[in-house]
């Protein structure tokens, strides 16, 4: 089962009706932090010295980035894949990247999250 995430904040949830939509609440959070932004965890988040790169040059490293903070902030998913939502040109043009990603519940968490089908 792949789940598809966007950095797009929705709002906060702070009691979640089950672990799927927790896990997928954080990674929403992981992607759309920029790290320093966190007084008690600097590390915590995207690494935003990607500002004023290059377009291609700052859409690897973001999907790079992406990967390593949701593996190390957020163990009970996987990545299948980093992507880009399509905005108007404009957005482009002017460096807005916002990414969505796939991700999959491990396992041992799809039983305790109800029984979803094996990722």
């Amino acid at each position: 089962m792949q789940i598809d995430v966007s950095a797009r904040l929705d709002g906060i949830d702070f009691a979640p009706k089950d672990i799927l939509t927790e896990i997928i609440q954080n990674v929403r959070t992981i992607i759309s932090t920029t790290q320093f932004s966190v007084p008690l965890d600097r590390r915590f988040g995207i690494d935003g010295t990607v500002i004023d790169l290059p377009l291609p040059v700052a859409m690897a490293r973001i999907s790079a980035e992406v990967i390593r903070a949701i593996t190390e902030y957020e163990p009970r998913c996987r990545v299948v894949s980093v992507d880009f939502e399509s905005t108007v040109a404009t957005d482009a043009e002017e460096g807005h990247l916002i990414p969505k990603v796939s991700i999959a519940i491990k396992d041992e968490w799809l039983e305790s999250a109800g029984g979803y089908e094996s990722v």
